[in-house]
């Protein structure tokens, strides 16, 4: 029983991230809006957006690999490390003039989510 959610999870994780990535990379300027920290008008795409993308799609497609080709401890540890970069997002969010809900409301609950589903994967 537990098995299907804890990968389910996982996969649910890590296909947003990818989508968030490629949101970030296609239109990088609504998703810096959505992130909590708007990018600032002028000429062309400030290159921190295509690196976030490049980061959240990678992680993500990482993670569905290891989950694809790995043990359920792979993944776990994956998920565990990989629930730093929410987190950091809540304190770049907050030191830049971002809301505290969305510093909270999205980046630091993703964290929890992560950190969730890394427990569940480890009991497997």
């Amino acid at each position: 029983m537990l098995t299907p959610i804890a990968y389910g999870l996982a996969i649910v994780l890590n296909l947003f991230i990818v989508l968030i990535g490629a949101r970030f990379l296609l239109a990088p300027r609504a998703a810096a809006a959505g992130y909590g920290v708007p990018a600032a008008e002028g000429a062309g795409d400030p290159a921190f957006l295509t690196v976030k993308g490049l980061r959240d799609l990678t992680f993500g497609l990482v993670g569905l690999a290891l989950i694809a080709f790995t043990s359920a401890d792979a993944v776990a540890w994956f998920m565990l490390v990989v629930a730093l970069a929410p987190l950091g997002d809540t304190v770049i969010v907050l030191r830049h003039g971002g809301s505290r809900a969305t510093a909270f409301g999205i980046h630091f609950a993703t964290a929890v989510v992560v950190l969730v589903s890394a427990a569940l994967l480890f009991v497997l």
